[in-house]
């Protein structure tokens, strides 16, 4: 599978990597213990099954003219998989919302089989920050990021990941 996802400026990418940090402090799940290279922060905006290096220049060209595009986290929120995933939800601004869908028209065009769980009208922009807690673990993480919002910045890069190899290439 392969995604594409936006990067944050460097305000946004310190505000998440210090929630992480401060999870794994208090001995709480958080993705600061996931070591791999590519772990960083980002909004996946779609995956597909496949996507070649056309393809992914198709989907560089559908981004790049669009970005920077502003953003405010502005709540925390909770999806429930393996145990509960906190996150922080990204407001859905028109800017963004357009991006996303020009994505989404871009995959279905080159045949790369986007999945439907991240549709528009389905797509739930968030940054993750801990999965895998308990009920008890949730509230503590909470608390310990609450302080953290609200906080703007900017997605300002785009790039495509690919879990088979666990490499990431540029978009633009």
């Amino acid at each position: 599978m392969r995604t594409v996802e936006l990067l944050p400026d460097e305000r946004l990418e310190s505000v998440v990597r210090g929630a992480w940090r401060r999870l794994a402090e208090a001995g709480l799940p958080s993705l600061a213990g996931h070591r791999h290279p590519t772990n960083r922060p980002h909004l996946t905006l779609a995956e597909a099954e496949e996507l070649d290096d056309a393809g992914r220049a198709a989907v560089g060209e559908a981004v790049a003219g669009r970005l920077p595009v502003p953003t405010d986290l502005m709540a925390m929120g909770v999806f429930a998989r393996r145990g509960l995933v906190l996150h922080l939800v990204v407001v859905p601004a028109p800017g963004l919302v357009s991006l996303h869908t020009a994505v989404w028209e871009c995959l279905v065009a080159i045949g790369a089989s986007p999945r439907p769980h991240l549709a528009p009208g389905r797509w739930a922009p968030h940054v993750t920050l801990a999965s895998r807690l308990s009920r008890a673990d949730l509230s503590a993480a909470a608390d310990i990021v609450a302080d953290m919002l609200p906080v703007g910045g900017a997605w300002v890069a785009a790039r495509s990941y690919d879990d088979a190899v666990r490499d990431v290439v540029a978009l633009c």
